[in-house]
């Protein structure tokens, strides 16, 4: 309960590739952003369509080319990503219209906006590649995006961006999720992507690390997948710009969204700028939580019994543990 609290009138900026933005794990996801959505958070999606401009390109018999996990976006595949993307942000749309009665959306009604609030600029050319219509966010409109969400609308948007000159470019999914939630100081930018989080060397799940820890281990580049190449970057970049948190979830984990938000422990990796666990000198202010810890041990015999008022006057002796700004221990 208290996260309920602590995440209304937050700003999440959600992002997605095009392998869920298809079949039941859309299906999966709208439930939990209408739940999210109903506790007053407001959500910003950005869905990807590689897939989709994959079969878009099959279809008319093209090859994709890559470069450095990047596609080169020539006139002819950038009508393909102009036709998938169409297509796939009005699925996305029509799943998140959903209210048929005895479903989880039963009784919603979701407001999905849009707009242009992604100008773009070309890459160009690096390494002697010219990349064409493949870009970069030039500038996100914020104040439009923010004024979308005061009305608690969701806000989807694509991977595409239009230059001042009116050129339309093909941008990266985990770059623009990464520039909104920049833009807007969100409370948490999240990418669902192909593994679990990042994992430790003996392969069990890492739940926190700092942007400066996750540096490293991308540096390392031990035990990466393809997404965890592409989002940990961004992740890290966006935390040391003032996102508070960014969280790295499995896209194949049913509720993995509310598993991470409103458990302790999640599901998936977060990236903050600092420590979660911390240790610090507790003043009066900390009595109340002193008091419900050492409850138990006092029940059962293991400490003497101690009153308010000794606590008190003590309380300059007591070093307490916090993680996430919670007290979960002392000394």
């Amino acid at each position: 309960a208290p996260y309920f609290h602590a995440f209304r009138g937050k700003t999440f900026v959600l992002a997605f590739g095009g392998e869920v933005a298809q079949g039941e794990p859309m299906e999966d996801l709208c439930h939990d952003c209408n739940l999210l959505a109903a506790l007053g958070v407001r959500l910003v999606l950005v869905h990807g369509s590689r897939p989709q401009i994959e079969a878009e390109m099959a279809r008319r018999g093209l090859e994709s080319r890559y470069y450095k996990g990047l596609r080169i976006t020539d006139e002819v595949a950038l009508e393909c990503v102009k036709a998938a993307v169409g297509v796939t942000r009005i699925e996305i749309e029509a799943r998140l219209s959903q209210g048929l009665p005895n479903t989880p959306m039963a009784g919603a009604f979701m407001r999905v906006t849009g707009g242009n609030f992604i100008t773009a600029r070309p890459i160009g050319v690096v390494d002697g590649v010219d990349f064409q219509y493949t870009g970069t966010v030039r500038r996100v409109i914020a104040d439009e995006i923010a004024a979308d969400l005061d009305q608690q609308n969701v806000v989807l948007i694509s991977n595409i961006g239009v230059s001042p000159a009116g050129e339309i470019f093909n941008l990266a999914m985990e770059e623009v999720a990464e520039q909104v939630a920049i833009a807007l100081k969100a409370e948490k930018l999240i990418y669902l992507c192909d593994a679990p989080g990042l994992l430790d060397e003996e392969g069990r799940l890492i739940e926190a690390i700092t942007a400066e820890e996750a540096e490293r281990k991308f540096e390392a580049g031990v035990g990466l997948t393809e997404d965890l190449h592409l989002f940990l970057p961004r992740a890290i970049k966006a935390v040391r710009h003032g996102v508070t948190r960014a969280h790295l979830i499995d896209r194949d984990k049913d509720g993995g969204l509310l598993l991470e938000f409103f458990t302790r422990q999640g599901v998936g990796t977060m990236v903050t700028r600092d420590p979660l666990h911390r240790l610090r000198q507790a003043n009066t202010e900390d009595v109340g939580s002193l008091l419900q810890l050492l409850a138990p041990l006092e029940a059962d015999g293991t400490l003497v019994r101690r009153g308010r008022e000794l606590i008190e006057m003590e309380i300059g002796r007591f070093t307490l543990v916090e993680h996430d700004g919670v007290v979960v221990g002392c000394a």
